[in-house]
């Protein structure tokens, strides 16, 4: 690179970049930053279906609270260090409330006659001509690149939408507002108190997802298989050289380029790492010979997430206590699955399988009681091997309305438009001196998202097989098989 190209780049940093001096009086500067641009493209990115979607969750809401002023707040990103933060995502009831991923933004819900008012305040950008368009690495153009202006916001959002800066006045005008979500900053809501009334009528709202969050659901589903497909592809690349790490980056990086982002900390879990529930650190190798467990989801732009596990044999094939060990988590699958459908009960399905695990675990003699006493209420001795639960609802979180109340959640009963995970498992750590030394080291975990219709299910991940062999016979055809084995 030449001197005179050098000096070309060589541009004063920003104001308020902590290793550059003011540009406070460089009049040269300012004026000339300030002019001869263009007007790039504003368009917020906004899911299609979302705006409607989210007017008919802001009516469910408000018919629940006739008269009372809501506000809820989408959160900002926190702080990683010193100038540097960590990703932002909004908060999800507010994201189901308004269809906006916007940082620092708040919906307020004005009582009126007939229902509710409803307004987005959000931090207006600054554009050229305007000192913070370069000083201001939050909201400067300079900084963040093209930004939608609040009239943009409003039409994409179908949503009116007002300056941040008014909020603290609009919210002074409420009359005992109840407030959810995360008013990390914004002035007028972080003296508020959190309702936790509200928090868990947004909850349990959230358990019956309509058209458009099922269709984002299976969207999730369907990008999730795609990355399991790349990922159990490079199981043979992991084995050389990455381990658990290198089949962790390639599924975060498939739900980077199908979706938003991982729905949670991608789970690849290896020879014994697969018995620790959430083994999320993902630094152990891969090993031909042992099983490696990859608990993975994509969230698509609407924020909406998968969540699928599948365990698979390294070297492309069960050796015979594995697929043992698999066999016996399968049955107790499909005995849940069989158990799930509209009028059944939340905990029927846990039940179901919890008998399958406790006969199968003493039909091997590991059992220390009769399968009666470990079912018994005072007795759950094969929980011992699975002590996690075995579901959860699913949608904007991965564990979707967990501020729901009991009665809603575990102790309700199914409808259509539920959608929920199932995942046994069991999982013997390599330390566990009650089970035989050939079970030590050995986690097996299958999990999918189940749509309950008025029918029954619809198996949302039944792209990805249930059986050993089929297993087996689908990493075949991904190529995931150990080179030792012949695969390439």
């Amino acid at each position: 690179m030449s001197e005179t190209s050098v000096k070309a780049r060589s541009m004063p940093r920003p104001e308020g970049d902590p290793r550059t001096p003011s540009l406070t009086g460089a009049h040269g500067f300012n004026e000339f930053i300030a002019r001869d641009w263009g007007s790039p493209d504003r368009t917020p990115v906004v899911v299609d279906g979302a705006p409607a979607a989210a007017a008919d969750h802001r009516a469910r809401l408000g018919e629940q609270y006739a008269g009372q002023a809501l506000v809820v707040a989408g959160g900002r990103a926190q702080v990683r260090a010193n100038d540097c933060d960590h990703d932002f995502r909004a908060d999800s009831s507010f994201m189901w409330l308004t269809g906006c991923g916007a940082e620092d933004a708040v919906l307020v819900m004005t009582p009126v006659q007939g229902g509710h008012d409803a307004v987005l305040y959000l931090p207006a950008p600054f554009y050229p001509g305007h000192p913070s368009f370069y000083d201001d690495a939050g909201r400067g153009e300079l900084w963040v690149g093209a930004a939608p202006g609040l009239a943009e916001w409003s039409a994409a959002l179908d949503l009116e939408v007002r300056d941040l800066e008014e909020l603290r006045r609009a919210v002074a005008r409420l009359d005992g507002p109840l407030l959810a979500g995360h008013p990390d900053r914004p002035e007028g809501v972080s003296g508020l108190p959190r309702s936790a009334e509200l928090e868990r009528t947004l909850a349990e709202l959230r358990m019956v997802k309509d058209p458009f969050e099922i269709d984002q659901l299976r969207s999730a589903v369907d990008a999730t298989i795609q990355g399991f497909v790349e990922t159990v592809g490079q199981i043979p690349t992991a084995t050389q050289r990455g381990g658990e790490r290198w089949l962790q980056g390639t599924f975060d990086r498939a739900a980077r380029t199908y979706g938003n982002r991982p729905g949670y900390s991608t789970i690849v879990g290896a020879g014994s790492h697969a018995a620790t529930l959430h083994w999320e650190r993902a630094d152990g190798p891969l090993v031909p010979g042992e099983l490696v467990l990859m608990d993975m989801g994509v969230e698509v732009d609407s924020y909406y997430t998968a969540d699928v596990t599948r365990t698979f044999p390294v070297a492309g094939t069960f050796s015979p206590v594995q697929r043992e060990v698999h066999d016996l988590v399968e049955k107790a699958h499909r005995a849940s699955l069989a158990a799930v459908g509209p009028g059944r009960s939340f905990s029927d399905f846990f039940t179901a399988s919890m008998e399958v695990i406790a006969q199968g675990l003493a039909d091997w003699g590991i059992l220390p009681v009769s399968v009666d006493e470990a079912l018994a209420p005072d007795g759950q001795q094969h929980r011992r091997w699975l002590v996690c639960g075995i579901g959860h609802h699913l949608g904007l979180d991965v564990h979707d309305c967990a501020r729901a109340s009991y009665d809603a959640y575990q102790g309700a009963t199914l409808v259509p438009g539920m959608v929920m995970t199932v995942e046994p498992g069991l999982y013997f750590h390599a330390h566990d001196l009650a089970v035989p030394p050939e079970l030590r080291g050995i986690g097996v975990r299958i999990e999918d998202d189940v749509l309950v219709t008025d029918e029954g299910i619809d198996v949302l991940s039944d792209a990805l097989p249930l059986s050993a062999s089929g297993l087996e016979a689908w990493m075949a055809r991904q190529g995931g098989l150990s080179r030792e084995d012949g695969a390439g």
